[in-house]
């Protein structure tokens, strides 16, 4: 059984396999790398390793059987419930051929970018994230600058066990799926160095009034979590596609962000990330250049143009 596999042998089909996360992550490096768009290397734990993990370890009938009689709006209840799952899947063993598999596309991931312990990010990719009528996206943990063996492993369980949160249990339970039915895959990438620089986010319309004719960039100062997670106000960029496409450098509107905090790698302590406050210079200019804006924004075309054919 192969327990892993590789981004660039996956494709938009392989949802099922790997969930959508990954399945994209896939699609994009097999398919747009070679227009330019520049993609972080990585790897997929399957969701055929997570149902695996679980029988190895008799997990299932135990879960099943703590949250028989779960009851969704008693907080308590569903705190020590969910808890008591996690701990479980936490305190489990992998099987020696997936754990071996797991380390040995970590180790050839080292080997692309000439690192013993690359620094990378494990990712939750749930089977169901995308459905006409749920969404489970955002549900499930995400874990940045993981390094070594052992906080790999730890993080992989990590994700297998943040399918039964509070949140994403209740949910499950209120849209009526069973909590075997929707698989859990981990996304294993190379991480780029963007606490030394910038991240952000890319939107292919205005989120605010859905006009689709620009591309709507959102940047802050250190790695993205805290725009994902709105804790920052990052700085917005508008450009205009028409002209963009026509070969012009249309960026018709800028937007300076107060960007307060910049998460960084915890070189020195021991978490494997943290926050700190930028400097009022830092805060008075944009995180990234008209340049990588108007790049950005190429890239972004390319990747909707991608999908749009695919559908």
């Amino acid at each position: 059984m192969q327990w892993v596999r590789r981004f660039r042998d996956l494709t938009i089909g392989d949802v099922p396999l790997v969930g959508g996360k990954n399945a994209s992550l896939g699609e994009m490096i097999r398919a747009l790398s070679v227009k330019g768009v520049q993609i972080p290397d990585g790897y997929a734990v399957t969701a055929q390793a997570y149902r695996a993990f679980l029988q190895y370890n008799e997990l299932d009938d135990r879960i099943r059987t703590i949250l028989q009689e779960l009851d969704p709006k008693n907080v308590d209840d569903l705190l020590t419930r969910t808890g008591q799952v996690r701990h479980l899947i936490l305190s489990g063993d992998f099987p020696e051929d997936m754990r071996a598999e797991i380390l040995t596309y970590y180790h050839d991931l080292g080997l692309a970018y000439n690192m013993s312990n690359p620094d990378v990010a494990v990712r939750s990719s749930a089977t169901a994230e995308d459905l006409p009528t749920a969404s489970f996206a955002g549900q499930q943990e995400t874990y940045l600058n993981v390094r070594g063996e052992s906080m790999l492993l730890e993080s992989v369980k990590k994700c297998f066990a943040s399918l039964f949160t509070p949140r994403a249990t209740s949910y499950r339970v209120d849209m009526g799926f069973d909590h075997f039915e929707v698989g859990l895959s981990v996304g294993i990438q190379k991480m780029i160095r963007s606490d030394l620089a910038a991240s952000g986010v890319i939107f292919t319309l205005d989120t605010e009034t859905g006009f689709r004719d620009v591309v709507f960039v959102t940047s802050a100062y250190g790695l993205g979590e805290n725009v994902v997670q709105g804790r920052v106000a990052p700085d917005e960029f508008y450009v205009f596609k028409p002209t963009l496409a026509q070969g012009y450098r249309p960026l018709i509107l800028r937007r300076l962000g107060t960007k307060e905090l910049r998460m960084i790698y915890d070189e020195s302590g021991s978490k494997l990330v943290k926050n700190v406050s930028v400097s009022a210079e830092d805060r008075a200019r944009f995180s990234v250049s008209d340049e990588d804006v108007l790049t950005l924004a190429k890239w972004a075309l390319l990747i909707e143009e991608h999908y749009t054919q695919e559908r």
